[in-house]
């Protein structure tokens, strides 16, 4: 299928708009995603409909703890992404393309069946998530679209390296995002990931601007990006450029893929994390991959109370009346109906 967001060039060469590498791809040659070829001067997409993964999962394995909690994601995936993170927890599918020799697996389907299968399962929103969505834009856009028409809500779980334009075209069908924000240094993000930092700030603002809600994510690599000041400034950026309402979650890190040589994240490490991203002004900060641990749970930022409470992707309680909290009435931000 013909790939959206491209512009031809010179000697049949093809320049991507999709994502922020914004590839320039001779004839026969594919961008960095794996999965967007260039045919004789015509950009095509290889996974379109070409599903790895289908799964219904709670809504907080995204994460997000603010959109809907206690509800059920029909959640999809293709092969590819345009990242190359050494700690990639889904490397066997997301980084097929990349470490096969350009290998693309993937069962045939359609946007009306995966629609069809969320409405049958009982999920409010449909997750675009496992691997990159951005790779497998056309396919998703056009999922999210029948998906909106017909009332249930469009997750992305992305790294946030879309372009304007893609953000654009997919926003007005877009509910809600959690984003990858890895670290606070350039280094990392050219290093680890193979990537650039301002990027994904770009797109934080332009999701915050066009009415997407945002949640963002961090895994926390011991030595890496686990410094005080550097998560200090990570934060600082969420309240100033998001709103201090933004939830953060704070991920341990477990040794995987490409990198081994670094130990599980201390609990003591997240939880000081935690505690920098309160002081910094965030209102909500979570860990994760720590169940049972007090920072899974929602509390009111006025008066402390505990509204929601979580042991992994479990929701034990909410204790909401219309978005606001129980005991003193401050609205909470979320997407709660």
């Amino acid at each position: 299928m013909e790939a959206l967001l491209y512009e031809k060039r010179s000697d049949r060469r093809v320049e991507c708009a999709l994502c922020c590498h914004r590839c320039l791809i001779p004839a026969g040659k594919r961008g960095i995603c794996g999965v967007r070829e260039n045919r004789d001067g015509t950009l095509h997409t290889l996974v379109y409909g070409r599903l790895i993964a289908g799964h219904i999962d709670p809504i907080e394995k995204k994460p997000l703890f603010h959109f809907m909690p206690g509800s059920l994601s029909y959640s999809i995936a293709t092969v590819g992404c345009n990242f190359r993170c050494r700690f990639c927890q889904n490397a066997d599918i997301a980084q097929m393309p990349a470490d096969r020799g350009g290998r693309i697996l993937g069962e045939a389907t359609d946007a009306r069946a995966v629609v069809a299968a969320a409405a049958r399962g009982g999920c409010r929103s449909i997750a675009y998530t496992y691997t990159e969505p951005t790779v497998f834009f056309e396919f998703a856009l056009e999922t999210a679209r029948l998906a909106h028409a017909q009332g249930i809500h469009n997750v992305f779980v992305t790294n946030g390296y879309m372009t304007r334009e893609a953000l654009e075209t997919i926003a007005p069908v877009l509910d809600a995002a959690n984003v990858d924000l890895k670290a606070f240094n350039r280094s990392y993000y050219t290093e680890v990931c193979g990537a650039k930092l301002e990027h994904v700030q770009e797109t934080l603002r332009g999701m915050k601007s066009l009415g997407v809600f945002v949640e963002v994510t961090t895994l926390i690599v011991p030595g890496l990006n686990d410094d005080p000041a550097e998560l200090k400034s990570l934060a600082e950026f969420l309240v100033r450029d998001l709103g201090p309402d933004t939830p953060w979650h704070i991920s341990r890190f477990h040794p995987t893929y490409r990198l081994t040589d670094r130990p599980p994240t201390p609990v003591e490490t997240l939880s000081a994390a935690r505690r920098i991203g309160r002081k910094a002004g965030l209102a909500h900060v979570y860990t994760g991959n720590v169940p049972g641990d007090e920072g899974e749970n929602t509390f009111c930022p006025a008066c402390g109370e505990a509204l929601i409470e979580r042991w992994g992707f479990r929701v034990a309680n909410v204790r909401l009346e219309e978005g606001r909290c129980v005991k003193c009435g401050t609205p909470i931000t979320g997407v709660w109906t």
